[in-house]
């Protein structure tokens, strides 16, 4: 009897102590991917609202989720590369910073849910079915890019009221560019502007880009270049604005705080602490092909008065009290 007493009592205690090394073993956290074809300096203030918007729905980087940062620095060819190790690590969910970053995740895997921080066009792009029924493993957002094109250009229309000629800077490589164009000619019809167009592939055309606008006599340059290659020389195509006097109106506010003129598009980062419910949502079981991509609900317009003074530009009092945000 009393074997059995002790029998019981070391069965007890070592259920005990095994119970109480397995609750202290830590628990399996989330861990998701960030890919982009930019560097992660460039696309600081998208990431840190990502990150921001993660913590707003109670996930802490280091301590109940993990994040692994995969950039390309502009490498078209790398980011494949990157997307393939995302998928070897067998992350929960791929969150992907724009085209270059979504097609490579879209090749890489057919299986792990991937969230488009941004994208211009993903139902032309082939990413989703539909925006309302994704029907894959991809969904997120769309920056609706086409038809902000027309709005750039009565931007600067107002900007510069007796405008007649707009250079048109774009990538004629772009999948969606077509839809641009057709966009920025309906707007300019209406305007009773002409239109001048430019190919810029990389940054080595910016340059001959602005000696052509220049040398055509444009007025102004509606610029819809986009992309990592041509967002790293964002300070060269500043200066080269202000040394042709030409004011340019930019898709990106990284433009202008860098010493362009003005920009108007989607609050980005606002995108990006959006995304972080797609990953909340997907981590608690839900399906990307279930999820509607959603539009962009924040738009911005930035204007850079030391950058007007210096080609000798006044902003209308009417533009100015409807910029967002000054830069002087």
């Amino acid at each position: 009897m009393r074997r059995n007493v002790i029998g019981l009592a070391l069965s007890a205690m070592l259920y005990t102590l095994g119970y109480s090394v397995e609750a202290q073993q830590p628990a399996k956290i989330p861990r998701i991917g960030y890919l982009t074809q930019a560097s992660l300096s460039g696309v600081s203030a998208r990431t840190n609202a990502l990150r921001q918007g993660l913590r707003e729905l109670g996930y802490i980087e280091g301590q109940n989720i993990a994040i692994e940062w995969r950039a390309a620095d502009g490498n078209r060819e790398r980011v494949q590369a990157l997307a393939a190790e995302l998928v070897r690590l067998k992350v929960e969910v791929i969150v992907t910073g724009g085209e270059g970053a979504t097609r490579p995740a879209k090749e890489a895997t057919s299986t792990i849910p991937i969230v488009m921080a941004q994208d211009g066009d993903p139902v032309f792009n082939g990413f989703v079915a539909s925006l309302a029924r994704p029907g894959g493993n991809i969904t997120g957002l769309s920056t609706l890019a086409p038809e902000l094109s027309g709005k750039r250009l009565e931007l600067l229309k107002e900007t510069i009221p007796k405008l007649s000629r707009v250079a048109v800077f774009g990538s004629s490589t772009r999948r969606d560019f077509a839809e641009i164009l057709t966009e920025i000619e309906r707007a300019a019809a209406a305007l009773g502007v002409k239109l001048q167009r430019f190919d810029v592939l990389s940054a080595k055309d910016i340059e001959p880009a602005f000696l052509g606008a220049a040398k055509a006599r444009a007025e102004a340059v509606l610029s819809q270049v986009s992309g990592p290659a041509t967002l790293s020389h964002r300070n060269e195509i500043a200066e080269l604005a202000i040394k042709h006097r030409l004011p340019v109106i930019y898709g990106l506010p990284d433009y202008v705080e860098v010493g362009g003129l003005m920009s108007y598009g989607v609050n980005f980062p606002d995108l990006y602490r959006r995304s972080a419910t797609y990953v909340d949502k997907i981590l608690k079981g839900a399906k990307p092909a279930d999820l509607p991509v959603e539009q962009p609900m924040k738009f911005e317009l930035v204007v850079n008065l030391k950058a007007a003074k210096q080609i000798g530009l006044t902003i209308p009092p009417n533009v100015l009290a409807r910029a967002d945000r000054v830069v002087k």
